[in-house]
């Protein structure tokens, strides 16, 4: 268990469409082996410290000629943002996906003194 030592906690989200790989017969969509695609996120404001991140896959639109297989991962957390990595492999096409994030920590008040 995380502990969070400050009376201001922050909680920041959004809902991202990752990629759209049917429109332009992109690699997740036309490709075959292990495939992946990242973005970026910055948070809209900065965390005292690293928050604690959770994603997950809230549309995904796959083909029904293959066995459906996914994987959606928070990498580098930092302070200020991260990144959201989608993999897939195999013969797993997919048209299009959209990830949901939350990050929740520590925030500075309003108040603070920043020295």
């Amino acid at each position: 268990m995380r502990k969070l030592e400050s009376n201001v906690i922050g909680i920041d989200q959004g809902d991202v469409v990752l990629f759209s790989d049917f429109e332009h017969d992109g690699q997740m969509w036309t490709g075959e082996g292990s495939r992946n695609t990242r973005m970026a996120v910055t948070y809209s404001e900065q965390y005292r410290t690293v928050p604690s991140v959770y994603v997950s896959i809230s549309m995904l639109d796959v083909s029904n000629r293959s066995n459906s297989r996914s994987d959606v991962q928070a990498e580098n957390i930092t302070d200020k943002g991260f990144d959201i990595v989608f993999r897939t492999w195999g013969d797993t096409q997919v048209a299009r996906c959209r990830v949901a994030w939350q990050s929740i920590g520590a925030v500075r008040a309003d108040d603070d003194w920043n020295l």
